[in-house]
C-alpha cells in the first residue's frame, strides 16, 4: 500500500500548467473581453478541466452570472467553514438556483482536523492564520484534486495585496483564472443593475466585504473595503490565493 500511495501523491503533484501557460494566456487574451474570453476557454481546453470557487460574498453573483452565461454544468465550489454567515448561506442557496447551475459542491473542514486543532471552535480568536488554514485552504485542497484550472472571483482594487493581480496564474500547479482582475466597483455595480442580480442581504448592513462571521465586521465610511476583514489583526489575506513558490499569504 505505501508505494502506492508514493505513485499516487506523484501524480497529484504533477504540474497541469506551468507559468509560461500563464503567461501565454495572459499574453492571448490582452484587451479581450471577459465574457469572449470566458466563453472561449469554457467551450474550448478548459472544459470539464476546471471548477468556478466562490465565498457568495457582496460582488460574487457577477463572475456566478458571467461563468453561468457559458456552462451551468461547470462544478460550483463552496467552502463551508462552518463558521459562516447565515445570510452566506442563504445567499448561496438563493443565487445558485437562480442561475441555474447544476453542480454545487459544498466542502466542509475535516471533523479529525477540527478535532485535533479546534476543539472549542475558538482558535480564529487566538490564531486566525492557523484557523483559515484549517477551515479553508485545507478544504479547497481536497475539493481541486479533480481539476487542473480554477476560476477565483478576486480584483485588483480589492486592497493593497492584489494591486497586480494578473488574469491568469499558476497556483500549485494549477491554473487559476481571475477573469474580474480588472473590473473596478463601478462597472461591478453597472453589471448587477443591468441584469438585475440579487445582492447579498448583509452589503445593505455595511459589509462590502464578507467572510467568516467571527473575522468579519462592518466596515465604516472611506475605509478599505477590506477593512472590516481580520480587524485588528496584520492580516489581509486567507492563505487560499497564493502565488506560486510564495508562501501562504493567510
Amino acid at each position: 500500500m505505501a508505494s502506492v500511495a508514493r505513485k499516487l501523491d506523484l501524480i497529484d503533484t504533477s504540474p497541469a500548467f506551468t507559468q509560461a501557460d500563464a503567461d501565454r494566456l495572459n499574453a492571448r487574451f490582452e484587451g479581450v473581453g471577459t465574457a469572449e474570453m470566458l466563453q472561449e476557454l469554457l467551450t474550448t481546453e478548459l472544459k470539464g478541466r476546471v471548477a468556478v470557487v466562490s465565498s457568495f460574498g457582496a460582488e460574487s453573483a457577477v463572475l456566478l452570472h458571467m461563468v453561468a452565461a457559458v456552462d451551468k454544468d461547470v462544478p460550483l465550489i463552496f467552502i463551508n467553514t462552518q463558521k459562516i454567515f447565515g445570510e452566506t448561506l442563504a445567499y448561496r442557496d438563493e443565487l445558485s438556483e437562480r442561475l441555474g447551475y447544476t453542480d454545487l459542491r459544498v466542502f466542509r473542514p475535516d471533523p479529525y482536523d477540527l478535532a485535533a486543532s479546534d476543539k472549542t471552535g475558538l482558535r480564529w480568536s487566538y490564531d486566525p492564520d492557523g484557523c483559515c488554514d484549517l477551515r479553508k485552504v485545507r478544504p479547497l485542497r481536497r475539493a481541486l484534486q479533480p481539476f487542473d484550472a480554477w476560476i477565483s472571483g478576486r480584483k485588483a482594487f480589492q486592497g493593497k495585496t492584489r494591486a497586480a493581480l494578473p488574469r491568469f496564474e499558476i497556483d500549485e500547479g494549477r491554473l487559476k483564472l481571475n477573469p474580474l482582475a480588472d473590473w473596478d466597483k463601478a462597472r461591478l455595480n453597472a453589471y448587477f443593475d443591468e441584469h438585475r442580480l440579487p445582492r447579498h442581504p448583509l452589503e445593505a448592513q455595511g459589509y462590502p466585504s464578507i467572510g467568516c462571521s467571527p473575522c468579519t465586521s462592518k466596515v465604516k465610511p472611506g475605509e478599505d473595503p477590506r477593512a472590516g476583514r481580520w480587524r485588528g489583526w496584520d492580516k489581509t489575506e486567507c492563505g487560499i490565493h497564493t502565488p506560486d513558490g510564495d508562501e501562504p499569504v493567510f
